[in-house]
Formats: structure tokens, sequence, C-alpha cells
């Protein structure tokens, strides 16, 4: 049986187009014990074909952590196969504030020695002794106290485009790069001050929640289900929304309006923007803010370089890019030598 996707982004896309049937964007996690990742893993896949699923989900022994998008007529069903593990039964789903029919265009689920990548010898502390869990609500309320400090547990490209009012944005590629730069500036305040974190969907927070409580910090709090269960329930109770900007996202949406402010600015000429794009160049790809003026007369790319090269026939341009490997170059945004503005 065949256990992974073998259509194309653009097969994929059309056949949504033809399907004309309304997706949802979610997102879930959980840690749990696996003992079998593989062979949950192909459960999955198998079931979620048939619901017509797409999405980058990571399963793990130590958990599950899934984005993905599905037909609105499928939700029930969806919700349904989750309840038959135990684990997963009536577990949050993070629902996208906004809708795109495309965000996922394959599926495609992974076996990794985590779900989130920490670099933490997880046998030092207990992941599951966690920090206390904040409602919106409570959470714009605790933010008004001065002992508190509230942190951004996401990466440089994601806050920049949208953060709380006053919060700390660590300037890092990774997650696992924040831990030690945010405990090191904090260590003086084990005792005394109050550790507010958030992420977009909770995650990063349940493990750093922990860790911070190991190394030693007395009151530790995380925002429940994120930003994006926040925005939900601000928009459900009449709440003030602290969080300024767009919440950056995973998929190809890149992000989701939640304010109506632009913090941000185009990285080539400057002008505020926080629409991220991917450079057009295949062989580049870099992850940057982008303005329709500058998408225009860049074609869409990051430097002259590039948008000498996508001139070019399709042949010739795969020859160029044989071989490179740029990985995780892409979210290098704000630092590549191309981009003539930067904060």
């Amino acid at each position: 049986m065949q256990l992974y996707n073998t259509l194309s982004a653009e097969e994929r896309a059309k056949l949504i187009d033809d399907a004309g049937l309304q997706r949802l964007t979610l997102s879930f996690y959980t840690y749990a014990h696996i003992q079998n990742p593989q062979q949950f893993r192909d459960e999955l896949y198998i079931r979620w074909d048939e619901l017509d699923v797409l999405g980058r989900i990571y399963v793990a022994k130590e958990g599950i952590n899934a984005q993905l998008s599905l037909p609105a007529a499928n939700m029930e069903a969806f919700k349904d196969f989750l309840d038959t593990y135990p684990f997963m039964k009536g577990i949050r789903l993070n629902v996208a504030v906004e809708h795109d029919n495309k965000s996922f265009l394959k599926l495609k689920i992974k076996v990794r020695d985590k779900i989130v990548a920490d670099g933490l010898n997880d046998n030092s502390f207990d992941p599951t002794d966690i920090g206390i869990h904040l409602k919106a609500k409570e959470f714009n309320s605790m933010m008004d106290d001065p002992d508190a400090i509230v942190i951004d547990m996401r990466n440089h490209y994601e806050s920049e485009i949208g953060h709380f009012a006053g919060a700390m944005t660590p300037d890092v590629d990774t997650f696992r790069d924040s831990l030690p730069i945010i405990h090191e500036q904090l260590k003086d305040y084990k005792d005394n001050k109050k550790l507010l974190m958030y992420c977009t969907g909770g995650i990063r927070c349940e493990k750093a929640s922990a860790y911070f409580k190991h190394q030693g910090f007395k009151n530790v709090y995380q925002l429940e289900g994120g930003i994006i269960e926040y925005t939900r329930q601000v928009k459900a109770e009449g709440l003030e929304s602290k969080f300024t900007g767009k919440n950056f996202v995973f998929d190809n949406r890149l992000g989701e309006r939640i304010t109506e402010d632009i913090i941000a600015h185009c990285h080539q000429c400057g002008k505020p923007c926080d629409t991220h794009t991917n450079c057009e160049n295949d062989g580049c790809h870099l992850l940057f803010i982008q303005c329709d003026e500058c998408a225009e007369k860049m074609k869409g790319c990051c430097c002259d370089a590039c948008k000498d090269i996508v001139s070019l026939p399709d042949e010739q341009q795969k020859v160029i890019r044989k071989g490179i490997r740029n990985g995780t170059m892409i979210f290098k945004k704000g630092r590549s030598k191309s981009l003539l503005f930067k904060d």
C-alpha cells in the first residue's frame, strides 16, 4: 500500500480547485509515550489520506506535532479518528484565524527523534512538569504585573511581523538557540519575576516551561494554545488584543492577520510591510519580507543575481542549482547580505 505522496504541488492544487470544497487549516500537538512511532505514522497516513488531509506532521516517541488542512465536511470524521487514540481523545484543535484552501499541498508525516528540535537532554528533567497555563484574559491581566516578563519563544522572522507589546524577542534562528540565551539574560530573576511565555500554538512553551522550571525559575506561566487560541478567545470574548501585527505560520500562507498594525518593513526598500515570501529562485528560496512594488521590480527575488537566474530557461536554472543544499538557510531573513534594508 502506498504510504507517501506522489502528486506534485501543481497537481494537488488543481484537484483542490476541481473539488470546490471549503478546507480548514488547523494545528495540534500533544506529548505522549508512543512505543512504535513508525506504526503510528503509517496508521495516520492511511486514514488521513482517505479524509483528504494535507499537511506537515511530525511524530516521535515523545508525541505528535501536526499542522494540516482538510475539507470542512470531513472535520467530524477526523475528530472521531483522533478519539480512537486515548492520548488524543478530545484534544484541542487550533483552527486558523484565516483559511486558505491551499495552505498545504501535500501530506507529509515524518518520524523524528523529537516533535520539536530543542537541543535538550530530556533525561535531565521532567518535560511534563510544565508551567501554569493562562487563557487570553488571564494573560492580558498578568501582562500588567510589573514583575512579569513576557517572552516570545519563537524565532526572529516570526516575532518581526507580530508580537505582544513589550515582549522579549530573542534574535535567534531556532527554538534551541533561544533557551540558553533567555536563561542567561534572566538568571538573576528566578525567584522574584514571573515568566510569561508564548509561541504560535503552545508546543514550544510546553518544553520551554519545563526547562525553565528545571533551571530554578519559581513562577513560570505559558499562554494556553499560543497565539492562535489567544486570538480565538479575544474575538469570542470581546477582549483587547495585546498581540500586534501578524502571526507567522509554517504553511503556504506564511502568516495570518491578527491586528491591522504593520510593524515590519520591506527588506528591500524599507517601506512598512509584513508580507513574507520566498525568493522565486529555487536555488535560493530565501524567506524575506517584500512589498508589492519590490516584488514586481525584482520578479519576486531577493537580489539581482537571483532575478537574472529566474529569467533563464528552466533547464538552465536546474543546472545552476544542481547540488545546492540550502536547508535552513532559507530562514536567514534579515541576515542575508543581498537584502538592502535591515532593521
